[in-house]
């Protein structure tokens, strides 16, 4: 079989589709290498929602002109949201690259390869899908890699929201569902191959089955049906918007069992004023009200949350009120970030009034904050036993295995070698903490499930 190397930037979804192009090409005659040199196909899965993003997949293309110039043969191809927003100009940037392809031409990849293959010529793929549904054809047959304990299913893509910082309405189009019994049958799929965990994906899921479908259904009726699937043993989903997350939703926690006590909902801003210049369109006060109801329904929630600091007129008052709310919720962890203007949204025409050295100052403060955060909540899990399901081998010194628990913290599990093995569900009690990781032993047999 041919070589093909896989490389990704960005997102869960992203992680997906490269997932969903390696069984494309697994079909087409190729297998998964872990090495450059050895690859006769390179594939770079790309994100554009952080210009940091954008710059190490030019920094990584970089390093890989040198083996195209020493394999002539040797295809490159950059996919993803990077290739939808840049097109024509990553070849102009990049004239070694083969082809440039844009999200909604992930079920392409094996013709793309092709038509490099029978012409020689580079080329870009992009635009949208113009399908009203979504939809993931089954390939039948063997499978490159069993998926894992944990499973990514991609249940709609797109976003509607328009937010004023995010291009991904730009790069991935507008919001498309995939029908519930196609997802159901994915899901039967995937536990039949090993998979314990389903994780539902998509830029806003809570958007699931708005319009389009056949069969209509809201997403809470989706987790419902999901977790009726016999061999599901753990369900989440991601991402969320404030404005979509229902009470249904929140009964849902309540009612299944199976569905992970833990939700990530991206605030971005604790200040009313700045989430309105991000066209956000809930406020502060409704968030609160949201997570309030969740809570007296599940009291031992974890919490995880997006915050942007250096937004164009975020003052320090503004900013203050971010990092108050932080301390008020206490989120267990934070994807935390700088702005940072990107083209073709409209944020992008605001003047960019907060200097880069007060955004890395304001981006170091939320960063402490949500560190000591993360420990305090971590010292609660102290002494305690976790349910933790085996995701994989740990890289942390003296612990063989790692997971994580109902609330999606890190687990690093000590044990004796041989007692455990992965896609086992096991008790740990928790030793220390570091981090937002867990860490703790669990004797010969004790919780197996």
């Amino acid at each position: 079989m041919k070589q093909v190397y896989l490389d990704t930037f960005g997102c869960q979804m992203n992680v997906a589709d490269t997932d969903r192009m390696e069984l494309i090409l697994f079909h087409s005659g190729y297998q998964r290498t872990l090495e450059k040199e050895d690859a006769d196909l390179i594939l770079v899965n790309t994100c554009s929602i952080r210009e940091k993003a954008e710059q190490k997949t030019f920094s990584l293309f970089g390093g890989l002109k040198p083996l195209k110039t020493a394999n002539p043969d040797l295809i490159l191809g950059l996919t993803g949201c990077l290739g939808q927003q840049e097109g024509k100009k990553l070849l102009q940037r990049m004239p070694y690259l083969d082809f440039v392809m844009g999200p909604d031409q992930v079920e392409g990849i094996a013709q793309a390869v092709d038509q490099v293959r029978n012409t020689g010529k580079p080329f870009v793929w992009t635009g949208f899908d113009q399908e009203k549904i979504y939809s993931i054809p089954e390939l039948a047959g063997d499978l490159p890699k069993s998926p894992g304990p944990s499973a990514f299913v991609n249940i709609i893509k797109g976003c509607d929201k328009f937010c004023t910082f995010c291009i991904v309405p730009f790069t991935r189009g507008r919001e498309k569902s995939r029908e519930p019994e196609e997802l159901f049958d994915e899901v039967r799929h995937l536990v039949n191959r090993g998979a314990k965990e389903i994780i539902l994906l998509g830029q806003n899921v809570n958007s699931y089955g708005k319009r389009g479908l056949k069969n209509p259904m809201p997403f809470h009726e989706l987790l419902y049906g999901v977790a009726e699937i016999p061999g599901v043993e753990r369900l989440r989903f991601t991402t969320s918007h404030p404005n979509d997350f229902t009470r249904e939703t929140i009964r849902a926690y309540r009612d299944l069992d199976i569905l992970m006590n833990h939700l990530h909902l991206p605030v971005q801003s604790g200040n009313n004023q700045v989430l309105k210049a991000m066209r956000r369109d809930h406020t502060i006060e409704e968030y609160k009200g949201l997570l309030a109801e969740l809570k007296s329904e599940v009291p031992d929630m974890s919490l995880s949350t997006d915050i942007i600091v250096g937004f164009p007129g975020e003052t320090d008052e503004a900013f203050e009120d971010t990092m108050k709310f932080m301390e008020e919720v206490g989120y267990s962890s934070s994807y935390m970030f700088a702005y940072s203007p990107r083209p073709g949204t409209p944020a992008n025409e605001l003047p960019d009034s907060v200097p880069d050295e007060t955004k890395k100052r304001r981006l170091q403060e939320v960063i402490s904050l949500q560190h000591k955060q993360s420990e305090k909540l971590g010292q609660s899990f102290l002494g305690k036993n976790v349910e933790v399901l085996i995701e994989g081998r740990s890289s942390k010194p003296d612990y063989i295995y790692k997971g994580r628990n109902p609330q999606y913290w890190n687990v690093n599990i000590q044990g004796e070698e041989g007692t455990i093995k992965v896609g086992d569900t096991v008790t740990v009690q928790v030793e220390n903490i570091t981090g937002h990781s867990l860490n703790g032993t669990t004797r010969c047999g004790a919780g197996v499930q």
